[in-house]
């Protein structure tokens, strides 16, 4: 059973999740990072920022409960640039050392949605890079958002790399995937997804389907993907 609701962390969202069979889901990239909390293993992870898709088995009777932040805000609370951490799924051990971690890991145990969100409530993004991903989410051009910002296009590709994980051309183009995969879910035609989202034609979005997701529009129009809280941890932390 698979919950969500909004966080008190602004932009934020909780959720909660214990797959109650095995089954097998796609992870999609969406721009956002999760912090995570394994219930068998006690331990915090890290989701970074996704540039594929990442196929995912569940672990039944396992809870997760996570925090999916908001383009450009965890490296404010991890203290990591977000390109470091792209397509990847880390212990929080790997990023504080164990001490720091353990305590953390004390906190979430004993009230695991309240203390991941309190983990996250007094770190501050930057806000130029919170208005960037707003604009690129409308459909900016790079070059638009680098003018608005007051800032070069070279040093935005620079601050979007620390903040998001991409450079703002593969976050703008993941967030119009994203569009494009919540009007199809809604039953719109790739037609007019395509048209509606930004997308040059239809041939385009498909393509760009194909980057992302490894599949069709067609077959994004049945809700198979996963959310994050059927994905086995990567990296340091994969789940054999």
């Amino acid at each position: 059973m698979h919950r969500e609701r909004p966080s008190r962390v602004r932009g934020a969202v909780v959720w909660t999740s214990t797959p109650t069979g095995p089954g097998s889901g796609l992870v999609l990239p969406d721009g956002c990072m999760d912090l995570l909390w394994r219930s068998d293993r006690g331990e915090v992870l890290v989701a970074g920022p996704d540039t594929g898709a990442q196929a995912v088995e569940a672990a039944p009777g396992v809870t997760w409960t996570g925090l999916r932040l908001a383009p450009g805000h965890a490296p404010a609370v991890l203290g990591v640039p977000a390109a470091e951490l792209r397509d990847t799924r880390v212990a929080l051990t790997d990023l504080w050392g164990a001490a720091a971690a353990r305590r953390v890991a004390e906190r979430v145990a004993a009230a695991p949605a309240a203390a991941l969100e309190a983990l996250a409530a007094g770190a501050a993004p930057d806000p130029a890079l919170t208005r960037a991903a707003g604009l690129l989410a409308s459909g900016w051009a790079v070059a638009e958002v680098a003018d608005a910002l007051g800032v070069g296009v070279r040093r935005l590709h620079r601050r979007s790399l620390d903040a998001f994980g991409y450079s703002p051309q593969l976050l703008g183009r993941v967030l119009r995937f994203r569009r494009a995969v919540a009007a199809l879910r809604a039953g719109a035609p790739p037609a007019r997804v395509a048209a509606q989202a930004g997308f040059a034609d239809q041939a385009h979005l498909s393509r760009e389907v194909r980057v992302f997701a490894g599949t069709t529009p067609g077959a994004l129009r049945q809700p198979r993907s996963a959310n994050r809280s059927t994905d086995p941890p990567s990296g340091s932390s994969t789940v054999a």
